[in-house]
């Protein structure tokens, strides 16, 4: 008996881990994103350029350390040639190397914006995807203070054009400066525990002041049982840090109750070496207040400058502290409160990328997910001066600044919040195939609106159902369909079907005889008439694409 043969091996259909799919209208939603910031970033002053998703690893440097990962968190591969070569894993790395390359041609400073996907080889995990789409702008080639506060004012710009309302983010910015000065002075110089340190801080939104203190010093056993070895600091080290970070909690008390001020000001100079009179502290509110100030973070420069706080003031630190100032100066000049922008100590970056200032952009708005728990955003991009990071090429000092939005974390966060108000994402008009003898008269329909700018299409499939033809329609969201049969074709005729209104329709009628007798929302016109009864619709509906 002969032997059955064995089916052919079927592949399995299947994405890989910590990528995604995208179909119509997250790609319209997208490109949508993409627009209104690149013309927040044009009315800066910035212009585009493109680097390729592939460079010399060499080039890119080793910023992602992941241990567990091969290649230290970056997809590299080597070329015939034996060099390595990496899949870029943000975009400011490659636009070093493209300034590097093209330093004499390019204007300085150069301001430049570019948008693409970046490639990180990293555990997957919820909202941790291996490749993600970003949108840059730097400035290279300038020293100036003005150059970063550009890049907090541009962000603010960028959130508002997207439809996020004042009070629902916001740009916080520090300087790495500062917080390297601290804890220079309080003796932190090995490098693991200054990173478990930032760390540390970085966590001070999620845990609060309690959390983080036991995380300077000896551990924190969170909620589930689980313990996490702290940055091992005494006492006199982790309360310079304490005070630290509770000015900062305390900096944006609002200068308009002035007697409120006072007694947070004196609580915050309990036993510091340099105490300042009662009198004298609220004089100084009241010069801020008069200034236009509009909170006590202005009056924390003040008491560092005076020596009246715990925290030993050394030169690294002054000169973080100034460089913040004067942004925080520039941005309120410019008109930006500290709603939309502010200072905050707690800001951690890029622990090798970042020299000096730091900004991030954190949304404030609280959701819920698909099964009801309450989620927080958080940072949706971020940026900072990186001097160091063109010099690598140049062998000279190269000051450079930018900003990153993460397209794909933003946009995550605008379905979440938005997910019930999304506009539908429109497909083509359909041209159905009612006689496969006259494709070519249904043809010229199809170029007869492509010629007036409105998407169309011809159904391209099996023509001998009509009932198919509309439920294709359908899948595809179409806002109409023209149908010309060979009672209309005599008449010089079609059919429109408003596909939006025979649905809301459909929902109010009974039976499938009051259907074929009213036909809702179908109605002829003279082909001469197509275009401009195909607008009504549109227009009807607000359907627009693009």
């Amino acid at each position: 008996m002969a032997e059955k043969p064995k089916k052919p091996h079927k592949l399995k259909a299947r994405l890989p881990r910590g990528l995604a799919d995208r179909g119509p209208a997250d790609i319209a939603a997208t490109r949508t994103m993409l627009e209104k910031i690149q013309q927040v970033y044009e009315l800066y002053g910035f212009e585009p350029v493109e680097t390729p998703a592939i460079e010399y690893t060499d080039a890119l440097g080793k910023f992602l350390p992941d241990q567990d990962r091969p290649n230290e968190g970056v997809f590299s591969f080597q070329d015939d040639d034996e060099q390595w070569l990496s899949l870029r894993y943000d975009l400011t790395a490659p636009l070093a190397r493209y300034v590097a390359e093209n330093y004499d041609s390019l204007p300085k400073p150069y301001r430049s914006y570019r948008a693409g996907y970046v490639y990180r080889n990293e555990k997957p995990g919820p909202g941790r995807f291996r490749q993600f789409m970003q949108f840059d702008a730097d400035t290279v080639g300038s020293a100036s203070p003005a150059a970063d506060a550009e890049m907090c004012m541009m962000a603010a710009d960028a959130m508002e054009a997207l439809g996020f309302e004042r009070g629902q983010y916001v740009v916080k910015v520090n300087n790495r400066k500062v917080l390297d000065g601290v804890l220079e002075a309080i003796g932190v110089r090995d490098e693991k525990q200054k990173l478990a340190v930032l760390r540390a801080i970085d966590k001070l939104d999620r845990l609060g002041l309690v959390g983080v203190v036991q995380l300077l010093g000896g551990g924190r056993t969170d909620e589930s049982g689980d313990f996490t070895k702290g940055a091992g600091l005494d006492v006199t080290q982790t309360n310079a840090i304490k005070q630290l970070l509770g000015i900062q909690q305390i900096s944006y008390t609002s200068l308009e109750n002035l007697d409120l001020a006072v007694e947070t000001m004196k609580v915050l100079l309990q036993d510091t070496p340099n105490a300042i009179p009662d009198e004298e502290i609220r004089d100084g509110l009241i010069k801020l207040r008069e200034q236009g100030r509009e909170t006590l973070f202005e009056g924390m420069f003040v008491l560092y400058e005076k020596n009246a706080l715990a925290v030993t003031v050394n030169k690294k630190f002054r000169e973080g502290l100034g460089e913040l100032r004067s942004i925080v100066e520039l941005v309120q000049a410019a008109g930006y409160t500290s709603k939309r922008i502010q200072a905050d100590f707690t800001v951690v970056r890029g622990l090798e990328y970042y020299t000096g200032p730091v900004f991030e952009v954190e949304l404030l708005i609280e959701t819920n997910d698909d099964k009801g728990r309450p989620v927080r955003f958080g940072s949706v991009g971020g940026g900072g001066r990186y001097d160091g990071l063109v010099s690598r090429f140049r062998g000279e000092p190269v000051p450079a600044t930018g900003f990153s939005i993460g397209v794909s974390r933003l946009q995550a966060a605008r379905d979440l919040i938005q997910k019930d108000s999304r506009p539908a994402s429109f497909g083509p008009v359909v041209v159905t195939v009612f006689d496969r003898e006259r494709l070519a008269d249904y043809q010229r329909m199809v170029a007869t609106l492509r010629a007036a700018n409105i998407r169309a299409e011809l159904y391209l499939g099996n023509p001998k159902n009509m009932g198919n033809q509309l439920k294709y329609a359908d899948k595809r969201n179409s806002p109409c369909v023209i149908i010309q049969g060979s009672d209309e074709k005599a008449r010089g005729e079609v059919q429109i079907k408003d596909l939006i209104e025979g649905a809301k329709a459909a929902a109010a009628i009974a039976s499938n005889q009051e259907w074929r007798e009213t036909r809702p929302a179908q109605f002829s016109c003279s082909e001469s008439e197509i275009v401009a009864r195909v607008r009504e619709v549109l227009a009807r509906h607000g359907v627009a694409w693009g």
